[in-house]
C-alpha cells in the first residue's frame, strides 16, 4: 500500500488550482527557501538557472533527510510543492520583451516542519556535494502575501498578458486597487506571482498552467 504524501496542490487546491478567471483569496503566510536574481530566465547556463539547481538541489535534500542521521522532528512524507516566482522590473511595469531587465525572487514552499536548523543543515549538505552553488544565495523566509486575486493561465508564458490583463479588468470591476510593490507590515514586498504548476520540459506550450497572482486592497 503506497504512502500517504502531502500534495500541497491537491490539499490547498485555491492556491495552487485557480479556475481560469479571476478570483479573489486571501493567502496565508508561506514558508520558502529563496533565491533572489536579475536578467533574462531563458538564458541557457544564467543566474535563473542555477538559481533554479540551488533551489531544488536544497528541496529535495530536505525531502530525503529522512534517509541519514540528520532527520528532522515533524518530518511527513510529502511531495516537493511546485517552482514559484516574483517578478518585477525597476521603475516599470513588466515587459516581456525586455526580459533582460527582469529582477526575480524564485522560491519553493517548504513543509512546516523546516526550520533554520533543517535549513542550514540542508545547505551544509548541498555545499559538500554541489561545490559549484553558491550556497549563500539562498535564504528560508516567510512570504506574506495577503489579499490577491489569481487565475489559472494556460498557455505559453509570452501569452500572459492577455491573463494579466484579465485580472486587471477585475481589479478594476470590483473597487480593488493593485497593490504591487507596497510594503506589508512585516516587511513583505508584494509583487506579481507566478507559479508554475506545469514542467515545462514535459508539456507543451499551448497546454502549460501557471498560476499568476496580483496584490491588491481594498479602495
Amino acid at each position: 500500500m503506497p504512502e500517504n504524501k502531502l500534495d500541497y496542490k491537491k490539499e490547498f487546491k485555491d492556491l495552487y488550482m485557480p479556475k481560469n478567471k479571476p478570483t479573489l483569496i486571501e493567502v496565508p503566510p508561506i514558508n520558502f527557501i529563496m533565491v533572489d536574481g536579475k536578467g533574462n530566465p531563458n538564458e541557457i547556463d544564467g543566474e535563473y538557472q542555477s538559481a533554479l539547481e540551488l533551489l531544488y538541489a536544497l528541496s529535495f535534500t530536505i525531502k530525503m533527510s529522512k534517509m541519514g542521521d540528520f532527520k528532522p522532528e515533524g518530518y511527513f512524507e510529502y511531495v516537493v510543492p511546485p517552482l514559484e516566482g516574483l517578478w518585477w522590473m525597476n521603475d516599470c511595469k513588466i515587459d516581456l520583451s525586455n526580459k533582460d531587465k527582469f529582477i526575480w525572487t524564485s522560491m519553493i514552499r517548504q513543509p512546516e516542519f523546516v526550520t533554520d536548523k533543517v535549513f542550514q543543515w540542508a545547505c551544509s549538505e548541498v555545499a559538500k556535494k554541489k561545490s559549484h552553488l553558491d550556497i549563500s544565495k539562498a535564504r528560508l523566509s516567510i512570504y506574506n502575501e495577503g489579499l490577491c486575486v489569481q487565475m489559472m493561465h494556460i498557455g505559453p508564458y509570452d501569452d500572459e498578458p492577455r491573463t494579466i490583463a484579465q485580472i486587471e479588468s477585475y481589479i478594476e470591476d470590483n473597487n480593488l486597487k493593485d497593490d504591487i510593490s507596497s510594503v506589508q507590515p512585516d516587511g513583505t514586498i508584494r509583487r506579481h506571482h507566478e507559479i508554475y504548476i506545469s514542467d515545462p520540459r514535459k508539456t507543451k506550450p499551448e497546454k502549460l498552467k501557471t498560476v499568476l497572482r496580483h496584490p491588491v486592497r481594498c479602495n
